[in-house]
């Protein structure tokens, strides 16, 4: 009896620790759930705001462009809206966005590949990588301030072209070094073992053989710091970029405007027309961010093939 008592005891127990555990499991479950439904609404609510935001620039901005197709790009910034274009500005910011590239690019991807892969495994490599990291982070109008000390006063560059692309490549130079090294960290360790077992030099595995693998993240990661570092205005503002500049730069010590900064004149103005020219500027700013980050995505899967190849 005390045994069958027992048995009747232990098996109440276990079906009491079953419930507990299907209340448990239970309680979870919803709490995923709730979960999941807050980020879902959260990111529709993020969609339908941009979507209503494009909608109002296309709709302010369309007729302008349509309108002015010709003149639009091919006119200096005007005191009157009608007359009004983003010549100026647009060969401003391809002039300053090339400059840029030539700057960061190497610098960057050269700091990535010393410090994946030559760089000893200390304190001060992992302050330099820490480092890195929050400077990532650091609102772009801390970098203006710096190129304004540095680029346009400690060096007398003053107000110029190149100025503004040495702030930029100040500003996107961290993301550069960080997502290199993330595209090198992907590439197998294997493939850098079958090149040392064949004889190779570090430098000759890395360039043979983990920069093909790793270049369409490097690229990726390159060409959209640059779609972030072309909608910047804080930074281009603090280093002088001018609000008005009527004639066209011909050389990277030249005073510049950039899309960003006219678009911030334009709506600053209280006339309703210079209003739907900077819509339609912002029109021909995205389209540019749009075929940026298409660019990106062709190069990363035409070398992916080819690394596949």
């Amino acid at each position: 009896m005390q045994a069958e008592h027992r048995s009747y005891a232990s098996r109440g127990y276990a079906g009491e620790l079953a419930a507990e555990r299907a209340r448990s499991l239970a309680g979870r479950k919803f709490r995923a759930r709730a979960f999941y439904g807050l980020i879902l609404a959260a990111t529709l609510l993020v969609i339908v705001a941009l979507f209503v935001l494009l909608a109002a620039i296309i709709v302010d901005g369309g007729g302008s462009l349509f309108r002015d197709f010709p003149s639009f790009f091919t006119s200096a910034p005007s005191r009157y809206a009608h007359m009004a274009g983003i010549k100026v500005a647009l060969l401003g910011t391809l002039w300053m966005m090339a400059f840029t590239v030539l700057f960061s690019f190497p610098i960057g991807v050269g700091a990535a590949i010393y410090l994946e892969e030559y760089a000893p495994r200390h304190w001060l490599t992992r302050l330099i990588q820490i480092n890195i990291a929050n400077l990532a982070g650091v609102p772009s109008i801390v970098y203006g301030i710096l190129g304004l000390a540095l680029f346009v006063r400690g060096l007398a560059l003053e107000r110029s072209i190149l100025s503004g692309a040495l702030t930029m490549s100040l500003l996107i130079m961290p993301i550069i070094i960080i997502t290199t090294q993330e595209a090198l960290r992907s590439v197998p360790l294997s493939l850098r073992q079958a090149s040392y077992a064949l004889g190779a030099t570090r430098w000759q595995t890395i360039w043979h053989i983990v920069l093909p693998q790793a270049i369409p993240g490097i690229l990726t990661g390159t060409i959209l710091s640059l779609s972030r570092g072309i909608g910047e205005t804080a930074p281009l503002i603090m280093v002088g970029a001018l609000t008005y500049i009527a004639f066209t730069p011909a050389s990277p010590l030249d005073p510049f405007t950039a899309l960003p900064i006219q678009i911030f004149n334009w709506t600053a103005r209280p006339q309703e027309e210079f209003h739907g020219i900077a819509a339609a500027a912002i029109i021909v700013l995205l389209v540019t961010l749009l075929a940026m980050n298409a660019g990106a995505i062709y190069l990363r899967d035409r070398f992916q093939k080819r690394s596949e190849v």
